[in-house]
């Protein structure tokens, strides 16, 4: 059993509950979406294994009794594989999110969450990484290009992937716009627009 927090719509701690039930009742909940960046202002993207797209660095569910900075860490090590201290990272934004999908076997999967989005400065190697089965590689690009890019709506910018099987690999690479995650009814701006600007603010 994974327990998690669950809130009212309104963010009042309520109790807890089983995460699979927390899904199937649309129970409030916390998560967390982990941003790493350098400082020259480049931004990483987490490779996808199941769909191929670019998400966060890492993110998740919060457990219960789990602080912000606890979940950072814990994620960024699950999901990359690296020891982090996210104590001084910096919040973007509290976001509430609602989405519910069908799955594969008819059931609905209802999604009710505060995603607490943060940032934070990456001072390890690529040597470091270590990529979880969900994830396939990490791919650094500028937060202003990025940006730009998503501004735009079309197009491709330049970054690096970090691939890592029994040996690292660092790849000059050409991203295109459609190979960022977004969901039903969000925009790339909407989706990522806040986390660029706050790394192009703290990294001038």
């Amino acid at each position: 059993m994974e327990l998690l927090d669950i809130y009212d719509e309104n963010g009042k701690h309520i109790g807890t509950e089983d995460r699979k039930i927390v899904h199937e009742k649309a129970l409030w909940h916390k998560t967390v979406h982990c941003w790493l960046y350098d400082e020259k202002g480049n931004v990483f993207f987490q490779r996808r294994s199941d769909r191929h797209t670019l998400y966060t660095t890492a993110s998740g569910h919060l457990m219960a009794g789990e602080t912000i900075a606890q979940g950072f860490n814990r994620e960024i090590k699950e999901e990359i594989g690296i020891n982090v201290d996210a104590s001084d990272a910096t919040l973007v934004e509290v976001v509430p999110f609602k989405m519910d999908r069908i799955k594969n076997d008819g059931s609905v999967f209802r999604d009710r969450a505060f995603a607490n989005v943060y940032i934070d400065l990456f001072e390890g190697t690529y040597d470091d990484f270590d990529f979880d089965d969900e994830v396939s590689s990490v791919v650094l690009v500028n937060a202003k290009d990025v940006l730009a890019l998503f501004v735009n709506n079309k197009g491709f910018i330049e970054g690096k992937e970090i691939i890592k099987t029994d040996k690292m690999s660092i790849i000059n690479k050409k991203i295109n716009i459609d190979e960022f995650l977004i969901n039903e009814g969000e925009t790339l701006l909407e989706k990522y627009g806040n986390v660029l600007k706050k790394i192009i603010e703290v990294t001038k």
